[in-house]
């Protein structure tokens, strides 16, 4: 069946992989191959090549070779993909009609004389989104399902300075007072604010859905039951939750499978709430909350750990540290749960962009949310054994719409905007609608992985007899 000149459009929903130009000329809608032409043997090779070069012409010694690749890597490495940007975006628009006079509505005479009838980068959409300088005619969410149509995923000299300027240092940095300043001013922002899109299970990471009919409440007691089954949490045993947020797995494990179980967080707003549940069930003499930064954790044994998407907040760099930390604290037969939030490794440029955006907006210094290889071969570096890995980002995307229908209920709009303001509720229903469609066509997804430490004597039949209940 031969498409026809759709110009990108969107049908039912579901964005084409492809659209015909005015040309006849078949192309990615998405920047499906951007992996391909922008990869790392390409900037390895133009690394060696300006340093041999630059090398050749200072006449330097042999030794100023790594300096001088130290030196020239970041220039080198924005250069490169400022470059491929700038084709990208010429290339993928070629003759392709702009449609953001369809999805959107200009609030002032400047931003429509600059933007009308073109395409609007990204940054600047949601920029101005925030701002009230323009307004969505439909749903935000359904509007950016058909944001191909208007969107333009270009880099610009604002994403430069933040990559040059923020990310990196950060990344470089991650000390106790940044993770501290960052993790707080996000997470003690309120329980009221969470609450409005969390709903009353207030969990902050991917649910697990079995059928379409479930509810939030619903898929995300899934996902706690899940994560107790895979680390076989029996009666008794010691468990420790880092990143507990408002502590509803701690509970549910410490309720339903009695265990003694320590959750460890940096937000006090969440331990208030959290102690506050575990009182009205009654378990306070099952559970402990720890305030504090995961590397001030006491050196205690536990039969059990998970970790629920708190690990990209460690950071690159302290990532093997972090994994040392809990293996340390893990007793020889234990089982570890890492559920992580991270992105694909063919990437697009839209993905991209949606991290900066995240990193800017929603979660500072998360620079640790990364394709599979790195949380599995630093699982491995770290002595461990990866017993069994799950992505569920088709269940992220779900959960993240319930959010964020839960978010733009009138009531909670006026409640949201009245306290915290009509930019930060914009930035957040850009964030819950732009990450429903990210988690669902891969961009970025969520990994469960069940790990154990790699001695020749660890038990791991009882792997086998647990698959064997299930199935029975």
């Amino acid at each position: 069946m031969t498409p026809s000149h759709n110009n990108g459009c969107v049908k039912n929903g579901v964005e084409p992989a492809v659209y015909i130009n005015g040309s006849g000329v078949k192309k990615s809608l998405a920047g499906e191959k951007t992996w391909s032409y922008v990869t790392f043997k390409r900037l390895l090779f133009l690394l060696v090549a300006f340093t041999s070069v630059t090398q050749y012409y200072l006449s330097l010694p042999f030794y100023f070779f790594p300096i001088i690749l130290l030196l020239l890597f970041v220039p080198i490495f924005v250069s490169n993909l400022a470059v491929n940007n700038v084709f990208y975006c010429l290339w993928e628009r070629y003759q392709q009609e702009s449609k953001i006079n369809k999805y959107i509505k200009f609030n002032d005479e400047e931003t429509k004389k600059k933007f009308e009838n073109k395409f609007i980068p990204m940054r600047d959409l949601y920029e101005l989104y925030a701002d009230e300088k323009i307004d969505f005619i439909d749903d935000v969410l359904q509007t950016l399902e058909r944001r191909n149509e208007f969107v333009s995923y270009k880099l610009q000299w604002w994403h430069l300075k933040f990559f040059v300027m923020k990310f990196l240092p950060e990344m470089l940095k991650h000390d106790k007072a940044q993770d501290e300043e960052q993790v707080v001013e996000h997470y003690d922002r309120g329980n009221d604010f969470y609450n409005a899109f969390l709903g009353p299970m207030m969990v902050y990471t991917s649910g697990i859905r079995y059928n379409e009919t479930e509810t939030l409440e619903e898929i995300q007691e899934n996902k706690i039951k899940d994560v107790c089954e895979k680390i076989q949490l029996k009666e008794g045993e010691r468990h420790l939750d880092i990143g507990c947020g408002w502590g509803t797995l701690v509970n549910y494990a410490a309720e339903n499978y009695g265990s003694k179980s320590t959750g460890v967080t940096l937000a006090q707003n969440q331990v208030e709430w959290a102690l506050n549940k575990a009182k009205g069930k009654e378990i306070l003499d099952k559970v402990n909350y720890l305030t504090m930064d995961y590397r001030e954790i006491p050196n205690e044994k536990y039969d059990k750990i998970t970790c629920l998407e708190m690990a990209e907040h460690v950071g690159i760099r302290l990532f093997p540290t972090f994994l040392e930390q809990v293996s340390e604290m893990l007793e020889d037969d234990g089982i570890f749960y890492l559920q992580i939030a991270g992105i694909r490794r063919a990437w697009q440029w839209e993905d991209m962009l949606w991290g900066f955006f995240m990193d800017t907006y929603i979660f500072p210094g998360a620079d640790a949310s990364l394709p599979l290889l790195f949380s599995v071969g630093q699982l491995e570096a770290a002595g461990f054994e990866v017993e069994s890995v799950k992505t569920i980002g088709i269940h992220y995307s779900d959960t993240i719409k319930n959010w964020y229908h839960n978010w733009i209920r009138p009531e909670v709009k006026i409640e949201m905007v009245k306290k915290y303001g009509i930019r930060l509720y914009n930035v957040w229903a850009i964030f819950l609608s732009w990450s429903t469609i990210i988690a669902k066509q891969g961009n970025s997804t969520c990994y469960q992985i069940v790990a154990h430490k790699n001695f020749n004597h660890y038990p791991r039949r009882r792997f086998i007899q647990n698959n064997k209940t299930k199935s029975e």
